[in-house]
């Protein structure tokens, strides 16, 4: 009987934005808040589960809906209790996730917005398909 090997492909249907700024996650949400008209709340942290160790990891996350689009906002710390959501970008302090549809106009308009905030210092977006720890922004 021959071998069948099967492929397993991570299906990564959301756009990342990378958030580079000192201020705290709850500050930043503010400003964002304020400046784009947003209404990011604290939701429960996301809590990744790593083998290597014996409790979980634990990133603060927000949450923002556009009732019109059904469009989902994701804020998610990058920088945990004890380690980094996605370690070989440490340089990004936060990410927002975007999941559901938005127009390209949409997510260029956002990022510019971001960027004109001034206690951001960068916001990018960013493939996923080139995060090697990918799996860990699935949720």
């Amino acid at each position: 009987m021959n071998k069948k090997i099967l492929k397993f492909e991570i299906d990564l249907d959301f756009i990342l934005i990378a958030v580079t700024t000192s201020l705290k996650d709850y500050r930043i949400c503010y400003h964002i808040n304020k400046c784009l008209n947003f209404n990011f709340t604290r939701v429960d942290d996301l809590k990744l589960d790593t083998s290597v160790k014996g409790s979980p990891l634990l990133f603060s996350l927000y949450h923002y809906s556009w009732e019109s689009t059904e469009t989902d906002f994701y804020f998610i710390g990058n920088k945990g209790n004890d380690g980094y959501l996605v370690p070989e970008m440490r340089e990004a302090d936060y990410f927002i996730m975007i999941k559901n549809y938005i127009d390209d106009e949409d997510l260029d308009s956002l990022i510019y917005s971001l960027n004109k905030i001034p206690e951001i210092v960068a916001a990018v977006k960013i493939d996923p398909k080139k995060i090697k720890s990918r799996e860990n922004l699935l949720f």
